[in-house]
């Protein structure tokens, strides 16, 4: 039987920047997808959260260059706990497997080991190995959303209408169950 069954993960950035957030990023969900034999196709959803000292890059972005195209994720902060381990990344995956609970392996690495201690039993890294791995897995079309690139095309806030709509008239393609009547 298939169950949705929840696989967490937290580890580190070296610094406050791009960079960094995805390079911990990658390498979390990377062991997370060998340890627990994860493929993409089987992942409902996934939450990350930073703590607040980290808000360079959204981590979901690693996902994505690791080719999860198709998986819903969210990004957020974590509360800011006076004495929490800083430059924190956590994610909650909600993965769709026959493995019973107690078979799901957690990954908390680079210092995050602190926050589990209970479930931070993980054999030695090879980390140039593992680099190569997220290296021959990486999707070089999962791009930065180019927020603070100034060339990219930012929305307007313009509302754009179809041809002959009038700015307050309700029009079928404006109409839904959820828009105000008019007049109220």
């Amino acid at each position: 039987m298939v169950y949705c069954r929840g696989v967490r993960g937290a580890t580190t950035a070296d610094a406050n920047t791009p960079e960094a957030i995805l390079e911990a990023t990658r390498q979390l969900l990377a062991l997370m997808i060998r340890q627990n034999g994860i493929n993409p196709d089987d992942i409902a959803s996934a939450i990350f959260t930073t703590t607040p000292d980290l808000n360079a890059e959204f981590p979901a972005l690693a996902a994505r260059q690791l080719g999860w195209m198709n998986v819903a994720m969210l990004c957020g902060h974590e509360l800011d706990v006076p004495g929490a381990l800083p430059r924190c990344i956590r994610v909650l995956i909600h993965w769709n497997t026959t493995k019973k609970s107690d078979e799901i392996i957690h990954v908390y690495i680079k210092g995050a080991e602190k926050l589990r201690p209970d479930l931070s039993s993980l054999p030695p890294v090879d980390w140039e190995e593992l680099e190569r791995w997220i290296q021959a897995h990486l999707n070089r079309e999962a791009k930065p959303s180019g927020r603070a690139n100034p060339t990219s095309t930012a929305p307007t806030g313009k509302l754009s209408l179809a041809a002959g709509e009038q700015p307050d008239s309700l029009s079928p393609r404006a109409s839904s169950p959820f828009s105000k009547p008019p007049g109220r």
